[in-house]
């Protein structure tokens, strides 16, 4: 089973990798921009699926493409990435000691275009309250800038963070236990697939010359002995079941 990430995130890619997955990377390149209207959930499920539409599209069919988006919303204000530093401070003044949400889509399709699964997972983050010197050190370290909601809670912003409620690799970009439930069925049913039947008889290995074909199943000799399904093993036990009754004839004082 082929498995693809449509993202250029560093972060999604490490997520799964330290989930165990094995998979390709192939980013999509689409517009993520909200529609008048739209609910922050139901952006980033959108846009979730329109990633990982536009790699199937140009996958081996069959293949499994793994689309995800996370966005920041805060008082109704769905916040991606910020445009510049200005837009940073922007948004984490408004992030500064209150509680915000983060929801990540992702969506699941088999190429070329069968959708899977589309879900998404919440998590509630808390700030503690930050001061404009800190919010412009912050700023400075460019780690905002291409965030959604301008932090990363894995790195510099961990500081910022008092409480969170759900899952944590949500907030970092990708929800990797919800992710590991929807391919669950589909892991299990390759690895279905892909067993071999250990009843059924693989190939012999060479046998060099002169070599005796053993098998495991035993006999029972006519002395009584359990041997293996040896001709020659077994024509000696013969040999020697005749030369016991010989030496009995000729010593009738034996019992």
């Amino acid at each position: 089973m082929r498995f693809l990430l449509a993202s250029a995130s560093p972060r999604r890619r490490e997520l799964l990798r330290r989930a165990g997955f094995d998979f390709d990377v192939q980013p999509s390149h689409i517009v993520e921009e909200i529609q008048r209207g739209e609910r922050p959930e139901e952006f980033a499920r959108r846009v979730a699926r329109e990633k990982a539409m536009h790699v199937a599209a140009s996958s081996p069919p069959g293949s499994f493409v793994l689309g995800a988006d996370t966005v920041v919303v805060i008082d109704g204000e769905t916040l991606g990435k910020p445009s510049d530093p200005s837009d940073a401070t922007r948004m984490l003044r408004l992030l500064s000691g209150r509680t915000h949400q983060v929801h990540t889509g992702i969506c699941l399709v088999r190429a070329p275009d069968e959708i899977v699964a589309l879900k998404h997972e919440t998590t509630l983050v808390t700030f503690r309250e930050l001061d404009e010197e800190e919010i412009r050190s912050y700023v400075e370290s460019g780690e905002p800038l291409d965030k959604a909601g301008a932090y990363a809670i894995q790195g510099l912003t961990s500081k910022f963070v008092t409480r969170i409620s759900g899952c944590y690799s949500n907030v970092v970009g990708l929800p990797v236990a919800l992710v590991c439930e929807i391919l669950k069925p589909i892991l299990k049913k390759s690895r279905r697939h892909e067993r071999i039947d250990p009843l059924t008889p693989g190939p012999s290995p060479p046998r060099g010359r002169g070599e005796k074909v053993i098998t495991q199943t035993p006999a029972l000799s006519p002395l009584g002995e359990r041997v293996a399904h040896d001709p020659d093993a077994l024509h000696r036990d013969a040999g020697r079941v005749r030369g016991s009754h010989a030496r009995r004839r000729r010593n009738p004082l034996r019992g």
